[in-house]
């Protein structure tokens, strides 16, 4: 197969969620010295980013979605020593979690591995935690960005209970908080205090960079 068939291959494969081929595209690909950062930036991301349009659409469903997650997780799980070992430009830490009273994790799984295939190291909290565990994680492990996951509405006032607690422990400035999630919007992140607020996976990673970028300008300022 060529370069080209192969990125194809993994593009096609990873929107029906065919874990199998796409481990033996990514593997085949490395046979063939195809760049790991080629296979992730030019199909295996573009692939989830169609599948992700294809769920705003109504043309997949959760299900769908999540297969597709799984296989462009099994080809992660192969590239990412090998980007790591690359310079691929790490962008910064992002803490993750689903917060208190809501176990749902579909959204901020896929948001995670969109982050790691942008180049961020992702801590997953996991779901069902509470602002304790937050604030004992950010003084741990200093992230540049903790992101708050809610997929339920009686679960979204847990946002202002974060922050809050960030505020009470002293370490609100240190951490740039995003919130997300189905009930979300972008009004309710500006009330609660959030500085971002995204929509889905992709616009996720992209706002994170953002955010970043212009924290980091202001320190250098």
């Amino acid at each position: 197969m060529t370069n080209e068939e192969i990125l194809q291959l993994l593009y096609d494969e990873t929107l029906v969620g065919n874990a199998p081929a796409v481990k033996d595209g990514v593997n085949e690909g490395l046979e063939q010295d195809l760049e790991p950062e080629k296979m992730l930036y030019d199909a295996l991301i573009p692939s989830l980013e169609e599948v992700g349009a294809r769920f705003e659409r109504g043309d997949y469903f959760v299900p769908e979605m999540l297969i597709a997650a799984r296989a462009m997780q099994g080809a992660l799980d192969i590239l990412r020593p090998l980007l790591a070992e690359g310079d691929t430009q790490q962008v910064g830490t992002f803490l993750m979690g689903t917060v208190k009273g809501d176990v749902h994790d579909i959204g901020k799984n896929l948001c995670n591995i969109m982050l790691e295939g942008a180049g961020f190291t992702v801590i997953d909290l996991g779901v069902n935690v509470p602002p304790e565990k937050f604030v004992q994680q950010i003084e741990e492990r200093n992230p540049d960005v903790v992101g708050f996951s809610a997929f339920l509405t009686t679960t979204m006032p847990m946002f202002k209970a974060n922050i809050n607690a960030l505020e009470k422990a002293g370490i609100r400035d240190r951490v740039i908080v995003m919130v997300g999630g189905a009930p979300v919007t972008q009004e309710y992140a500006d009330a609660v205090g959030a500085d971002g607020y995204s929509a889905d996976a992709s616009s996720a990673v992209k706002k994170a960079k953002e955010l970043i970028e212009r924290k980091r300008q202001q320190v250098a300022a």
